[in-house]
């Protein structure tokens, strides 16, 4: 299987069926680990869309990439979103709290790859689930997401 296919293929499963053809436009420009060979970086017009983690063999999206997610208008299965008095917090790399989600899709798992938008639709930030979609709605107190990088943080 060509790398642009098994990139596309992954994204697919990670995020939702469709979503590799969104992310990953065939101009991409893939780098590979110098010490295993295997697929690292992906980048678009020297930007970096998402790593692919060695640990699961899953993508971490940079900010650039979820963007590209949220403004195709594309349902992928990956949205958290905040009220406006957390996205600032948020932006700026705090985690999400509980009590401050909106909504959350309900096929998130712990430990899954989210995107956190503002109740605009932008992208405030991008991290890694710590409860489920259906748990994100309930709980009010708690850590829902812990954040990898904030919008500000990358700008």
């Amino acid at each position: 299987m060509d790398p642009l296919t098994r990139i596309k293929r992954i994204a697919d499963y990670q995020f939702g069926r469709g979503v590799g053809d969104v992310l990953f436009p065939d101009d991409v420009e893939i780098e590979y680990s110098k010490g295993t060979g295997r697929i690292r970086y992906v980048y678009l017009k020297g930007k970096r869309l998402a790593t692919l983690r060695p640990t699961d063999g899953l993508f971490s999206l940079s900010i650039y990439g979820a963007e590209r997610i949220t403004k195709s208008g594309f349902p992928a299965k990956c949205l958290v979103t905040v009220d406006a008095d957390a996205a600032k917090f948020v932006a700026a790399g705090g985690d999400v709290f509980a009590g401050y989600v909106i909504r959350a899709d309900d096929e998130i798992r712990p430990k899954d790859e989210v995107i956190v938008i503002n109740e605009e639709g932008e992208v405030v930030a991008v991290g890694r689930a710590v409860l489920s979609g259906s748990e994100m709605a309930v709980f009010r107190v708690g850590v829902a997401v812990k954040v990898r990088r904030g919008r500000i943080e990358e700008s």
